[in-house]
């Protein structure tokens, strides 16, 4: 059925707000990079929860292990509720909750506050694939590419840059300093959305398919309690057991459910075409190959020099360590988008993988010099730059621009469980593989070359998957950068029937 682009009282559209194309990328993209830096914030914090708050090391994890949950879940719901009932609207209420939480954060020591505020930082994780749908809707066909291969890139940029300033306001600031400032920076975020960006005309009719939301998040949640919390309570245990098991049971009802409804929360039948099905499944093992580089190269170099490979580095240069792969994602993305525009992101997400690999290889021969682990890291960084930009252009050549919102939430969910999933094997590779140095138990150095080989293997598994991508735009797909209709995003509402 063809689009209906006439607004829903009848009269005649409005005039289109001042809005500038160029604003517009770069306020979403510092968006991306707040609600990023979010995620990693606490990770220097960590070791000093418990002193802090009267809290148990267990709790304490929580604050990290509660990001990935909320995001995880909510980054797929609200993209859909985006998609039906304005993308801007619902990426304004995500820094809302992000402000919230910062401040719940900011005015407390007790650990149960500060897990509640945790939470509701990780829910604005959705304002990324918000982001990248406001601009596919909004931008010209040629700078959409671009400018999604810029806002991808924010989780990596953001992760990168988090690391090193958290440890800054952890060794010289009251450690609540920084919840106040991401609070601070998330209300600047919402003048600059309602300034800068404007609401994409697209909508989706149909009803919000509020079971199949409730059986998504309950497999997620059962799925990465498991994944997170099993080398805590023993991967046989009871607890982990049943919460996998039921993962599955969950995950399969909600499929049986999602198939026979006529607005699903997931658009299965689309999700298994080839050309999205792979490219989730390649975002899954890009997470989980990137994720390694931010967990071991800060407690690696800060390992002690008797362990015979530990640099003794401090917390704010071992946190210094990621920022030029930072830099790097920012300088990559416009390579990566013209690498997309000449030759496909089949071809750019193959180079990525390949180059991630090569990163840990050079990785696992390169321990012990500063230098040269932080050349190994910025290659790593580099790769997972173009494969960030490359995924959500594969992904928005295989769906309806209807479902922009919620298939790229999707696959930045993928993203969050390869990460999980990283947690989880990095933590039991360097708890197994230990020995007694200095009155302490630290890894080998065995331990993190084997985490270097694995990531390598993700990412050489990424490349192989790609290789079996379409070549082409799926049959039925949107145009990246154009409405339904074929026209750029005015200021009209586009209603999109459901399965057009």
């Amino acid at each position: 059925m063809p689009a209906d682009t006439s607004v829903p009282d009848g009269s005649a559209a409005p005039t289109p707000a001042p809005y500038h194309p160029r604003f517009a990328v770069g306020v979403l993209a510092f968006c991306g990079v707040v609600v990023a830096i979010m995620q990693t914030i606490v990770v220097p914090l960590l070791p000093h929860i418990p002193a802090l708050t009267g809290a148990t090391p267990a709790a304490a994890s929580w604050l990290v292990t509660v990001t990935l949950l909320t995001g995880a879940v909510f980054t797929p719901v609200l993209g859909r509720v985006g998609d039906m009932y304005g993308k801007r609207r619902v990426l304004v209420a995500s820094l809302v909750v992000l402000v919230i939480g910062s401040v719940l954060c900011a005015v407390s020591s007790h650990i149960g506050v500060l897990i509640t505020g945790r939470a509701l930082q990780g829910a604005a994780l959705a304002v990324v694939p918000l982001g990248i749908s406001i601009l596919r809707d909004e931008l010209p066909p040629e700078r959409v590419l671009s400018a999604v291969a810029l806002m991808s890139s924010t989780l990596g940029i953001g992760a990168a840059v988090g690391l090193p300033v958290a440890a800054l306001v952890v060794e010289h600031f009251d450690w609540h300093t920084m919840f106040w400032v991401s609070g601070v920076i998330g209300v600047i975020d919402i003048v600059l959305v309602l300034c800068c960006v404007p609401e994409s005309p697209l909508r989706t009719r149909g009803r919000f398919d509020a079971v199949g939301a409730l059986g998504l998040s309950a497999a997620l949640v059962c799925l990465l309690l498991a994944v997170t919390q099993g080398a805590d309570w023993g991967w046989t245990s009871a607890r982990t057991v049943g919460l996998l098991v039921g993962a599955v049971v969950v995950a399969l009802l909600w499929g049986a459910y999602e198939l026979r409804v006529t607005t699903p929360m997931v658009d299965l039948r689309v999700s298994a075409r080839p050309a999205v099905l792979l490219t989730n499944v390649a975002a899954l093992l890009i997470g989980f190959a990137f994720y390694a580089n931010s967990l071991v190269t800060a407690q690696m170099v800060q390992e002690p020099k008797a362990t015979g490979y530990g640099l003794g580095a401090s917390l704010v240069v071992s946190g210094l360590c990621l920022l030029p792969g930072g830099v790097s994602m920012v300088a990559l993305s416009p390579v990566s988008a013209r690498i997309s525009a000449r030759y496909g992101p089949k071809v750019s997400l193959m180079l990525a993988a390949a180059i991630i690999a090569v990163g840990y290889v050079v990785r696992y021969f390169t321990s012990h010099s500063l230098w040269l682990i932080i050349a190994g890291a910025t290659v790593v960084a580099s790769g997972t730059a173009i494969a960030y930009s490359a995924l959500p252009a594969l992904v928005m050549r295989g769906v309806p621009v209807s479902e922009t919102g919620a298939a790229n939430g999707l696959n930045t969910l993928m993203r969050s469980i390869g990460q999980a999933f990283c947690s989880a094997t990095v933590a039991a590779v360097l708890t197994n593989l230990t020995f007694r140095v200095g009155g302490r138990t630290a890894p080998t150095l065995h331990a993190y070359q084997l985490v270097f080989l694995i990531a390598a293997g993700a990412a050489l598994l990424a490349l192989t998957v790609t290789l079996f991508l379409p070549g082409r735009r799926t049959a039925g797909a949107g145009t990246v950068g154009e409405s339904r209709d074929g026209r750029k995003g005015g200021a009209r509402t586009i209603t999109i029937e459901e399965g057009a």
